[in-house]
């Protein structure tokens, strides 16, 4: 293992710590191989929702029964899916051309409970592949995440020419993509590069950047963002025409932390027990904790109650509920520029009762809009034992409350590969877990 000193020297040397002021990690955080199986089988279980997500919009939209045994109809679900996008977005989420293409990179946010994971949330643009991949390195563990992550993009074409396309709102990331494709063309000779979207050259021959042709273009921005970029219009119709890969697709259901809800609605768990599987439905059953859709419905028909944490007419009951009965996030579900990071999370139990029905009417309001909100029971996280550096060098025991965050790479089959890991620890008494300056990073070892 590495000393402090080795640790510190290799992190201030590269660009993708510059400014940040988290812990250092002593060691790895360690996975046992049954524990290591049981992430490949969410990851597996993960690309399976994917698919059944599109099923459930695709057939929503189109008004189609949902069920190969039996009768049910949800057009409902893709309304909700649908909602504050703009029109030619959806049109091409819906384009025959993108049928059945999958995120090729997968990262559910696993909190670490006392009863197992609880996912909290399912990334198909996540940051950290590269950040994850140079620390594994430095902390000798696996190190096929660069491949793994060439691979998914390339699609099953080995000799295609990647563009990483960064947009200035996730301009904090690109260091990580520099860095990976550096490492990539330097060890694997592979033709990828990394660019600013508007930096893109798009006409009817194709995508090109710096004067060459690119065969696929790897999307880190969020379509929220798409206003900033002024050729997605001609990106899309590119993508359609089967000119160019686009990745992840720019199909926004896929995107919305809602379908989470969606997955925990009552009147949808046939359809999930079918498009699923037995074996899918209940590992996701087990760890995706129960989430509702926070919109506004006006004055509801005698005798009707909302889909919600407990009989409720009005959301605004729950907005005047004492802090004991609040034990819930709220946050945004996707296509708004608040709903990555932590910017509209509030923990209900940790807000107080002003902070809370703030929270509450801000989410309301912002569904009047079309941006629609999630409310999620809250998991606590367990307090375990993590090893970190002092300023000084000297190693410390502390106890934290940790966040895992696997990488799963999907093959051009659908199937998924588990790269490598991230674990952010927090100290005990904080209820939301990121990279914050007092947080641990670490790279895990299986």
């Amino acid at each position: 293992m590495k000393d402090f000193s080795e640790i510190s020297e290799a992190l201030a040397g590269t660009p993708l710590f510059s400014g940040k002021t988290w812990r250092v990690a002593a060691e790895p955080w360690r996975f046992s191989e049954e524990a290591a199986r049981g992430l490949r089988e969410i990851g597996d279980a993960c690309a399976a929702f994917y698919r059944a997500l599109e099923r459930l919009y695709l057939a929503g939209a189109a008004g189609k029964n949902l069920l190969r045994n039996g009768e049910l109809r949800a057009p409902w679900a893709a309304e909700i899916l649908d909602r504050g996008k703009p029109p030619e977005l959806l049109a091409h989420g819906r384009a025959p051309a993108l049928a059945g293409t999958l995120p090729p990179v997968i990262r559910p946010d696993l909190l670490a409970t006392e009863t197992g994971f609880a996912l909290t949330e399912l990334d198909s643009v996540p940051g950290g592949v590269g950040l994850t991949a140079f620390l594994a390195r430095l902390y000798g563990c696996a190190d096929a995440m660069p491949e793994l992550f060439l691979n998914a993009v390339r699609g099953g074409n080995a000799d295609a020419r990647v563009v990483v396309a960064v947009s200035e709102e996730a301009a904090t990331y690109r260091p990580e993509f520099e860095w990976l494709a550096e490492t990539l063309r330097r060890e694997r000779g592979a033709a990828i590069e990394v660019c600013d979207p508007n930096e893109l050259e798009i006409s009817d021959a194709g995508v090109f950047f710096a004067g060459k042709r690119a065969d696929v273009v790897y999307r880190f921005f969020e379509l929220f963002d798409l206003a900033n970029f002024r050729g997605a219009a001609a990106l899309a119709a590119q993508a359609e025409r089967g000119n160019v890969r686009v990745v992840p697709p720019m199909r926004a259901f896929q995107e919305e932390k809602l379908s989470l809800a969606l997955f925990r609605h009552p009147s949808l768990e046939p359809f999930w027990r079918e498009a699923l599987g037995e074996r899918h439905f209940g590992t996701l059953r087990g760890i995706v904790p129960a989430t509702w859709i926070v919109e506004p419905l006006g004055e509801l028909p005698a005798g009707a109650l909302l889909h919600a944490p407990r009989p409720m007419r009005d959301w605004q009951e729950l907005a005047r509920a004492p802090r004991r009965e609040r034990d819930f996030v709220l946050k945004a579900s996707g296509f708004a520029e608040n709903a990555w990071g932590a910017r509209s999370v509030t923990v209900g139990n940790d807000a107080s009762q002003t902070e809370w029905a703030a929270a509450v009417d801000e989410a309301l309001s912002a569904g009047a809009r079309g941006s629609l909100y999630v409310l999620q029971e809250f998991r606590k996280p367990k307090r375990v034992p993590f090893a970190v550096f002092d300023d000084a060098g000297t190693r410390r025991e502390t106890l934290g409350r940790a966040r895992i965050c696997p990488y799963y790479f999907v093959g051009p089959d659908g199937s998924t590969t588990l790269g490598g890991a991230l674990a952010t620890v927090c100290p005990a008494d904080k209820k939301i877990i990121h990279g914050m300056s007092s947080a641990s990073l670490a790279p895990c070892a299986f």
